[in-house]
């Protein structure tokens, strides 16, 4: 149980939804080198269309044509993963495994290229554990939240904490987000990751420069 006061209600959240934001290091040199096989694929293959809304999207085997920077991703994003991840059974004791779970992870990436107008309607992955999004380039969004392009999540718990008292919310961190949305908001060098069921989108891009992300999916 909590320290509260005496007479005082305890608030105990369930069912929490896992977010994992990683920023990673030095990841200018990464992105350059990204942004260069991105920017060469997208001259020589067109879009796929997938939840895409305008932009272009690569096809989901960039593990295979991104070469090495790719793959270095990939191996970023599950390192991240084993450390975010653990063993129901847990150890003898019962309890969750201690510190970095190995999983050996099956993965597929492609690359996005998003300019003005451009964005993903509301989706999720079926078939994987995590899924995740790196931004290569924020296009300027990270300075100005105001020119959209935010990574949106839908509460799981759908419309349900709106249904009858919309304005009124719980008294705790993230008691106001029943039934609304979450948004992140892209920064060059940041990995997002995230439970594949979790239903995501991305607004509408009001810059003028070029939103570059890559997603992946990880499964066993």
């Amino acid at each position: 149980m909590s320290n509260a006061p005496n007479n005082a209600p305890e608030i105990v959240p369930l069912f929490a939804t896992p977010l994992v934001v990683f920023d990673v290091p030095d990841a200018a040199a990464l992105n350059a080198d990204l942004r260069k096989v991105i920017e060469e694929r997208a001259t020589s293959h067109p879009t796929t269309q997938h939840s895409n809304e305008g932009g272009w999207q690569s096809s989901w085997d960039m593990d295979r044509w991104g070469g090495a920077p790719a793959l270095k991703l990939l191996a970023i994003a599950r390192n991240v993963a084993n450390k975010v991840t653990t063993d129901r059974k847990g150890d003898a004791g019962g309890g969750p495994h201690p510190g970095f779970f190995a999983v050996t992870w099956r993965a597929n990436m492609w690359a996005n290229i998003n300019r003005s107008g451009n964005a993903n309607l509301m989706h999720s992955h079926p078939g994987a554990f995590w899924s995740g999004t790196y931004y290569v380039d924020d296009g300027g969004i990270a300075d100005d939240p105001a020119l959209g392009g935010a990574l949106e999540f839908l509460d799981p718990r759908g419309a349900g904490p709106m249904m009858y008292a919309p304005h009124l919310g719980v008294a705790m961190p993230g008691g106001l987000s029943g039934g609304v949305f979450e948004s992140m908001h892209p920064r060059a060098g940041r990995l997002v990751m995230f439970p594949s069921w979790l239903m995501h989108q991305v607004r509408a891009y009001r810059g003028t420069a070029t939103r570059i992300s890559i997603a992946f999916n990880l499964s066993l």
